[in-house]
């Protein structure tokens, strides 16, 4: 689990391309500190295993499946992501629990200055959007963000200066995409009342105002 604060910037230092997976070379410092081989890092909002730490950078596999879901195919040698580590139990949750398995990606279709703020406007698909909710949370790259607005074509967020300045967010132009992952108690709830409507199905439908009714007895 993450909390979707982001500790730095990292860049891509080297792709293996396999026939439908790859392998990252990602150059970091502060999320080396303390990290071994096996452990989690957050990139771009997804979930990675360190499967070789090097001086000053970390080496994960990326399957068929992650590059389905995300963005990470389309990135290039100079790249920038963002990473965090796994969540320790003595650390703040300043955002909010992220797992870093994503929903799907989204596209940036405008940014809007204002004050100190910027807004940022993201269309994805209606399958993510049920899950969205104005003033829940949401990751945007592995960003926590909270969710200003939100119809049935987009959402929008605004990014402080802090999170401009410590993220690659404000580096995407319009109509790049970004992971998105939507917080996991909506999809908890839908699942349990789809079981409920399965269990009420299935329930039998005979008893005896039934039978009574039917002239049965």
């Amino acid at each position: 689990m993450f909390t979707g604060i982001v500790e730095e910037i990292g860049k891509i230092q080297g792709i293996k391309k396999g026939e439908k997976s790859s392998t990252l070379i990602i150059s970091a410092s502060r999320v080396l500190e303390k990290t071994f081989v096996g452990d989690s890092i957050c990139t771009n909002g997804v979930c990675l295993t360190a499967t070789k730490i090097n001086k000053g950078s970390f080496e994960a596999d990326i399957m068929a499946e992650t590059l389905r879901r995300s963005n990470l195919g389309n990135l290039k040698i100079g790249s920038p992501v963002n990473l965090e580590r796994a969540l320790t139990l003595d650390k703040r949750l300043g955002g909010h629990l992220v797992s870093g398995h994503i929903d799907g990606v989204g596209e940036i279709v405008s940014r809007q200055k204002e004050d100190n703020a910027l807004w940022i406007t993201i269309k994805t698909s209606a399958e993510i959007l049920k899950y969205v909710i104005e003033k829940g949370s949401i990751a945007i790259d592995g960003i926590s963000l909270t969710v200003a607005y939100v119809d049935e074509n987009i959402f929008k967020v605004s990014i402080i200066p802090h999170t401009g300045g410590h993220t690659i967010l404000l580096d995407k132009p319009q109509g790049e995409t970004v992971n998105l992952e939507c917080d996991q108690l909506g999809k908890y709830v839908e699942k349990l009342l789809g079981f409920q409507r399965q269990d009420n199905i299935g329930l039998s439908r005979i008893n005896e105002d039934f039978l009574k009714t039917n002239g049965f007895i």
